[in-house]
């Protein structure tokens, strides 16, 4: 294919949080994309504004289950991505995971297309390692509450060099650290949309142990902008690169940044901590400036920024639904 050609890309949990940014991405840079999505953390409204173009199609679909398309990328995103849900049917989490990779992997390998897995920072787990380079194997708990996501990942990274290694397959893997923005679920149990929602509501903010555990914050148009990057780099890079921003933060620190760009009154609780958090969390991304040429632009303030404006108008928007039902 040549270079600017116009592509038909299959977005996997396209409907998402991030599945949605990216569609829109891959949509302003006048691809044709399928999204695929089985609805279960992803929602229509994340895609309305997409449905109307003509070379957007959306398809409601489980990816434990094979899918005959024909296109020319995929973009495997499909998994719920928080504890609240990925815990909610931690089997099927497991099986969304690891069935799910088999499927595209193998679509992948019939159409000889590129596909990426969107993998993440938990397959470190709870590190020894700060930052987190790639080479690090991680520290995870194989029978906890998390593993079900944690290990679902790790397998499916397996899987992705393994049909490299058997297949000689074009596939890409990179590891996405917290990432933030517009259309975060806001139910998911993420500390970032958790605290702006506590925050708009006026409830008292959840902060789980004392808040010294850290993380890094990278905003979406920045990831969306590496993944391509990513997708868009020769065979011969294959991966996996950290995706995510090195800016560091406690979680008390966040919580304060928040309540004061919230003008919000809610005071802090503190909670016990759950099971297998990680204590540190914080991205080497010394790959992804040198392969990708790519580094995070977007400040944790200004990201936040938008993020508020989003669950404000959310938020707005389900009252005046809520009134209006009464």
């Amino acid at each position: 294919m040549r270079y600017g050609e116009m592509k038909k890309v299959l977005v996997t949990g396209g409907a998402g949080f991030l599945g949605s940014h990216l569609c829109e991405r891959l949509l302003a840079q006048g691809h044709e994309v399928l999204c695929v999505d089985n609805l279960f953390t992803g929602s229509r409204r994340n895609i309305a504004h997409l449905l109307g173009d003509s070379r957007f199609e959306f398809l409601r679909h489980d990816v434990t289950f094979p899918l005959y398309v024909e296109v020319d990328e995929i973009y495997n995103l499909a998994c719920p991505a928080s504890p609240v849900h990925y815990q909610f049917d931690p089997v099927q989490t497991t099986k969304t995971s690891v069935i799910g990779a088999i499927n595209m992997l193998g679509l992948a390998k019939r159409l000889k297309a590129k596909v990426l897995q969107a993998s993440t920072s938990e397959v470190y787990g709870d590190p020894e390692i700060h930052p987190q380079p790639e080479e690090y194997w991680g520290r995870v708990n194989p029978i906890g509450f998390r593993s079900c996501y944690d290990e679902g990942k790790r397998c499916a990274e397996t899987l992705f060099f393994d049909y490299r290694r058997q297949h000689d397959m074009p596939v890409k893997v990179v590891r996405i650290f917290n990432t933030y923005g517009p259309r975060m679920h806001p139910n998911d149990g993420r500390v970032v949309s958790n605290l702006i929602v506590q925050a708009l509501h006026g409830d008292p903010i959840s902060i789980y142990g004392d808040g010294s555990q850290t993380r890094s914050f990278c905003y979406a148009d920045d990831l969306i902008d590496a993944m391509i990057r990513m997708m868009d780099t020769g065979p011969d890079i294959v991966g996996p690169i950290n995706i995510g921003n090195p800016g560091e933060f406690t979680i008390l620190e966040l919580a304060k940044l928040v309540i004061e760009m919230t003008g919000s009154k809610s005071p802090l609780v503190f909670k016990d901590l759950p099971p297998d958090d990680p204590k540190q969390r914080r991205p080497d991304i010394t790959k992804a400036r040198e392969i990708l040429g790519w580094a995070p632009k977007i400040a944790l303030r200004d990201g936040l920024a938008k993020t508020i404006d989003y669950f404000d108008a959310f938020l707005t928007e389900q009252r005046k639904t809520i009134a209006g039902g009464a």
